[in-house]
Formats: C-alpha cells, structure tokens, sequence
C-alpha cells in the first residue's frame, strides 16, 4: 500500500510524471488489483542462447534488448513461462501480456521489474548455486505510453503473451 501510495503521489506531482499536466489535478489514484501473494514467485532462470531482438515500440520506432532466458511459473495450476531480456544498460527488462490485457490492464502489455537473488550456499565449502529471479506480479505496471503521448514503449513479443490471467498490479489507467 505505501509503494501505490508513493508511486500515485509522483504520478501527480512529480516533474518527470506521464500524467498529463492537464489531468493532475483530477488525477485521484491508479486502479489496482487487490494484493494477492500467490502471484509472487521466486524461479531460476533457465539459460538460452543470447540473442539479440528487435522490439517494435509503440511510437514505430525499435529498440534492441538481449534475450537471456525463460522464467517458468504457475498461475492457478496453469504453466507460464515468461522470457527475460536485458537493455544495453545491463536492467533486465520483462514486458508481458496476459489475459486480462485489454480488458482490465493496459492493451499493449505491461512490464514487470525483477530481481536477480543470488541462492545462498548449500552448506561449508559447497559452491553457490545458480541465481533465481523474483517475480512479483502485485508491482506490474503500465508503461508510460499508457499514460499520455509523446513516449516510445517497447511491445511485449509474442513469446510473452501469457494465455492466463495475471490478475495483480496496476489495471488499466482509462476506461
């Protein structure tokens, strides 16, 4: 709550804001689904050949990330697998679209911030295992594109179009 509360603060008064300036002042908030725990994972990272990728942006224009790997999860008993990228800047970068997209969330997609945790060793002198990735769909957000003109999001690719619903996050800012 306190994480929405500051991200809708910023959204009406920062200076760097995707809100309209002329809708800031009605501006009363961001709809969110509900909190919901069982949308949290904590999955490795399931290594593919590195790949360059041009993504298509919502302005024309392409921007290009490297695929790293695949993230697999369940949602509702159903399998999902989410494919990782990573910006030039080294930011790991997961846009996706699931079911509720153009419904109740954002029609192009909306992105998801992840971190890598390193597993602790398995005991005195035993190698670290490999690093896992923290997926906590309840901070999906929408790109700012979602929010005004003037900004040139990267599409989530097909590979990411989830069939099940990623009911948790931020919903659709019109309509």
């Amino acid at each position: 709550m306190e994480f929405r509360k500051r991200k809708d603060e910023f959204l009406k008064t920062g200076t760097e804001s995707p809100i309209p300036v002329e809708e800031r002042l009605s501006f009363a908030g961001l709809k969110y689904f509900p909190e919901n725990p069982n949308l949290s994972f904590l999955v490795p990272l399931a290594r593919v050949p590195e790949e360059e990728l041009e993504f298509e942006t919502s302005s024309g224009e392409r921007k290009t990330f490297r695929r790293i790997g695949k993230l697999g999860f369940s949602v509702a008993d159903q399998p999902a697998q989410l494919t990782i990228y990573q910006a030039a800047s080294g930011s790991y970068f997961l846009p996706f679209r699931d079911a509720t997209s153009g419904q109740e969330t954002y029609g192009a997609g909306r992105y998801l911030e992840v971190e890598e945790k390193p597993r602790r060793p398995a005991g005195v002198g035993a190698p670290t295992e490999a690093s896992r990735f923290e997926l906590n769909f309840n901070y999906a957000y929408n790109p700012y594109c979602a929010y005004g003109e003037g900004y040139s999001c990267p599409l989530p690719p097909v590979e990411n179009w989830l069939k099940v619903p990623i009911a948790a996050g931020e919903k659709k800012y019109r309509g």
